[in-house]
């Protein structure tokens, strides 16, 4: 099974996709992860990876599909989409390059936060560099005051958590990411919607686990 995590930034995609890693053997993948191996391998795609990020540009679908593509070869099950796709042409591609390995999305999972919310998640989280777990200085404290739990490796707040930042990033996940909740909901029963309001991320957990 293949799943894709829909929601904007701060709305629990990475706490849940950590907890369906551990506990039921997904895995997750990452497109700038992917990147970071073609650029440091040097390959062709890493080049032109690195051409884009360097003169600060976003780099084009068809070379971040690529890339996708390039993994999916060996690695089309059992995975969590999150951040990917991001935006309509990335989706219909993806869905391409899925049939073609005789695979697919199986559900899409929709987690649903105001955005108020979205803006005091945000600014308030702290990020593990070694194993990627999210921390909160309100709602999730990790035991030693700016310490990873799992590693003690020395938390972060990303440069883009800023309050300004994260209204720009609000702002085009709204134009560019959002209106792919709309194209999968016009599959039945193929989009599940999660209201991450008010509930825990245990409730979320089990909510979707229930779904899938």
């Amino acid at each position: 099974m293949n799943i894709m995590l829909l929601g904007a930034p701060g709305s629990g995609k990475g706490t849940l996709a950590e907890k369906l890693i551990k506990n039921q053997g997904f895995n997750q993948m990452s497109t700038g992860d992917l990147m970071r191996k073609e650029i440091k391998d040097k390959t062709p795609l890493g080049i032109e990876c690195a051409r884009y990020m360097n003169e600060g540009n976003l780099v084009p679908d068809e070379v971040t599909m690529e890339i996708v593509k390039n993994f999916l070869k060996d690695n089309h099950n059992q995975l969590i989409f999150d951040g990917i796709p991001r935006t309509l042409n990335q989706a219909k591609i993806l869905e391409e390059n899925l049939s073609e390995l005789n695979s697919q999305i199986d559900k899409v999972i929709y987690i649903d936060v105001p955005t108020e919310l979205l803006l005091e998640r945000i600014s308030g989280r702290l990020i593990c560099p070694k194993c990627k777990v999210s921390y909160h200085i309100v709602t999730r404290k990790p035991k030693t005051e700016w310490v990873c739990d799992n590693d003690q490796t020395e938390l972060v707040r990303r440069p883009d958590d800023a309050p300004e930042k994260v209204k720009v990033r609000l702002y085009v996940y709204a134009n560019e990411t959002a209106p792919l909740v709309d194209y999968y909901k016009n599959k039945p029963g193929f989009v599940h919607i999660v209201d991450n309001a008010d509930t825990t991320a245990e409730e979320v957990y089990q909510e979707v686990l229930g779904a899938l």
